[in-house]
């Protein structure tokens, strides 16, 4: 992989951002800038301990490696990954000491260690995958820069390019291989994901007619908690608040939003109110949602069918198969289809709790989705939903925020009480509610003064949460399991 090519350094014209990571040794200096010459900001790396001679050195290293692999010199046979990665350290310890003779065992790591990353893993692209910065990282072809998705700085074009076309294609192959998944011209699109639990699509050309592609979506290490959403401003104290009250009381909630305006997030930072006396089953495509370890739950995932087409298990067969698990709440990654949905709301009138996601940018444009095909659900039976929560990300500015909170009303409309008013960047209440407020009077015995001062304690819980900075999700399910017991009150 090369760095040139791709936009000069040197024509930086702003600083924006800088920051230092260390990858098995080696140092890598991150700077974000402006050009003039540039229409978005650049994302470059340079190494810090590994110098431009030594470098030069590294690539003709690297040549005499890859000629040995080419010629036959070095053999690999049906050997497994690890066996491969371990011949390969092996022969490319024995080239550093031919041409780094004298060098200390440290600095013949570090080497190593960078060799290999470039030239076995997925070269410069390891180097993004270990930015927690980064949310997306993007190669459209080998005729352009790589482009990453930075939390603080939105869309960037970096100094890293692919060689070719062929060298996209092998690193597709590879990820691929590691989790027993094929693309190849008949089969040119592939969902995946890397070990870490990042997510990846990959296209081959012509499907993707500038060239080959690959899209990884970054897994979030540290699990996102309520208390994150809150202190990033993405949602206030007194929305989580209703949030909670709903949760508590198992009524069904839909997480609605478009693509990157963190739904999946909102989601997990939900999870953080179940209570740990009932059994809770998730289903994704990808793993991506990690609940308090004080939660009874059982994560389950879809597979798609081998290279022959057998051994599919999709979203149906494992909604179909969670009721018979004995579940208390059922968690859905994303609706997309009639069958599913038809499931989940059949679960919902049987006195099941839902909560999943949906691609739609408001509360009314939820209930036009679920309606309408392809989901096309009766508007009869969306009433058995209590409440619809609207994640949105502005894309000029990268902020996420809720944007609106509703309730269900009995004709299955939808009924906005808290809004983004996105001048001011506030939530607000812009309604009184009323059917949430019957369904919890129904089911629990509260009067609307009772709830009114149950969301006042939340609140003020919530609020020392983010005061005492608590976010890891399983310290907050245990405080919430004390709060359950009885143990723990505002």
């Amino acid at each position: 992989m090369k760095q040139a090519g791709g936009p000069d350094p040197e024509s930086a014209k702003q600083l924006i951002d800088s920051y230092k990571l260390e990858i098995g040794g080696v140092i890598v200096n991150i700077k974000v800038f402006s050009t003039e010459q540039e229409p978005v900001p650049i994302y470059s790396i340079s190494f810090l301990n590994i110098s431009d001679a030594t470098l030069r050195i590294l690539n003709k290293l690297r040549d005499e490696f890859l000629s040995k692999v080419v010629i036959g010199t070095i053999q690999l046979d049906e050997e497994s990954g690890a066996n491969i990665r371990q011949k390969f350290e092996g022969e490319i310890r024995i080239l550093i000491k031919k041409y780094f003779p004298g060098i200390d065992n440290d600095t013949t790591n570090l080497l190593v260690s960078h060799v290999m990353q470039q030239n076995v893993g997925l070269g410069n692209i390891e180097i993004l995958l270990k930015d927690k910065n980064l949310e997306e990282i993007v190669i459209n072809n080998a005729a352009e820069p790589v482009w990453v998705y930075h939390k603080r700085h939105g869309w960037l074009k970096t100094n890293i390019t692919i060689p070719n076309e062929a060298r996209i294609r092998h690193y597709a192959t590879t990820i691929g291989r590691d989790i027993g998944k094929e693309i190849t011209l008949l089969q040119p699109l592939m969902d995946a994901n890397l070990k870490s639990g990042d997510r990846v699509n990959a296209t081959l050309s012509p499907i993707s007619s500038k060239g080959n592609t690959i899209t990884i979506r970054k897994f979030s290490e540290k699990p996102w908690s309520i208390t994150d959403l809150i202190l990033g401003g993405t949602m206030d104290l007194e929305t989580a608040a209703w949030i909670w009250l709903c949760v508590q009381h198992e009524l069904s909630t839909i997480i609605a939003g478009g693509t990157g305006s963190g739904k999946t997030s909102a989601l997990n930072a939900i999870a953080n109110f179940f209570p740990p006396n009932q059994r809770i089953i998730s289903i994704e495509d990808t793993r991506e949602l990690t609940l308090p370890n004080t939660l009874h739950w059982v994560p389950l995932a879809t597979r798609l069918a081998n290279p022959e087409g057998k051994g599919e298990i999709t979203m149906l067969d494992l909604v179909v198969n969670s009721l018979r698990m004995r579940p208390d709440r059922i968690i859905m990654g994303e609706i997309r289809r009639k069958a599913e949905a038809e499931v989940l709301f059949e679960a919902m009138h049987t006195g099941h709790s839902v909560y999943g996601t949906l691609h739609a940018n408001s509360a009314e444009e939820t209930i036009t989705r679920l309606t309408n095909p392809p989901i096309e659900v009766p508007r009869t039976v969306l009433s058995s939903l209590s409440a619809i929560l609207v994640q949105n990300r502005n894309r000029r500015t990268g902020l996420r925020r809720t944007l609106q909170f509703a309730e269900i009303e009995q004709d299955g409309s939808a009924k906005p009480i808290i809004q983004l008013d996105v001048a001011k960047d506030k939530l607000s209440q812009i309604a009184a509610p009323s059917r949430l407020l019957d369904t919890l009077g129904l089911y629990t015995g509260l009067t609307p003064e009772e709830i009114s001062k149950d969301l006042q304690e939340k609140a003020k819980l919530l609020k020392w949460l983010v005061g005492q900075n608590i976010s890891d999700v399983h310290q907050i399910g245990l405080i919430m399991s004390k709060y359950y017991s009885g143990k723990l009150r505002a």
